[in-house]
């Protein structure tokens, strides 16, 4: 979870910073990903507002960490791997989670739940086999510093 929320912090987006890491089942790093833009889109030629004109707002624009986590897979199967994610992963995630062969998504926040879009995404999940469950982490935060003395 740690390497999930560390990629979130790649994010460009100023309200909602997201990050997931697939993981195989030696737990060896497989993929990671942020919500930003695709590649070759300008961060500073799009939109990041949450609120007005569909084509104004982020949404028609972004690629969620989960699909990013994905595409940026390091070129293998991801058939049995888990994927761990800061926030439940939307409806359109979880098709690529389940498409890919994920079979187990772990989660920080469930900040959604209620949301349709979120309770579609465990319907899915549940249908599909992919198991879901949200981290009981150890720590409650970590401070990195790159500080040389600090080495």
């Amino acid at each position: 979870m740690g390497v999930a929320l560390l990629s979130a912090k790649r994010s460009k987006d100023p309200s909602t910073q997201v990050g997931a890491c697939i993981v195989n089942e030696k737990n060896k790093i497989v993929g990671a990903g942020y919500n930003g833009l695709p590649i070759g889109c300008d961060d500073d030629e799009f939109p990041w507002e949450k609120q007005g004109d569909f084509l104004q707002t982020k949404y028609p624009y972004i690629c969620h960490a989960e699909l990013n986590a994905i595409l940026n897979n390091i070129g293998m199967d991801l058939k049995g791997c888990k994927i761990y994610t800061a926030l439940f992963p939307c409806n359109e995630c979880t098709k690529a989670i389940i498409q890919s062969g994920i079979t187990e998504v772990i989660y920080l926040s469930d900040k959604y739940e209620g949301n349709d879009v979120f309770k579609a995404s465990k319907i899915m999940l549940e249908k599909a086999g992919v198991s879901y469950r949200k981290v009981k982490p150890a720590i409650s935060s970590l401070l990195l510093s790159f500080d040389e003395a600090d080495v």
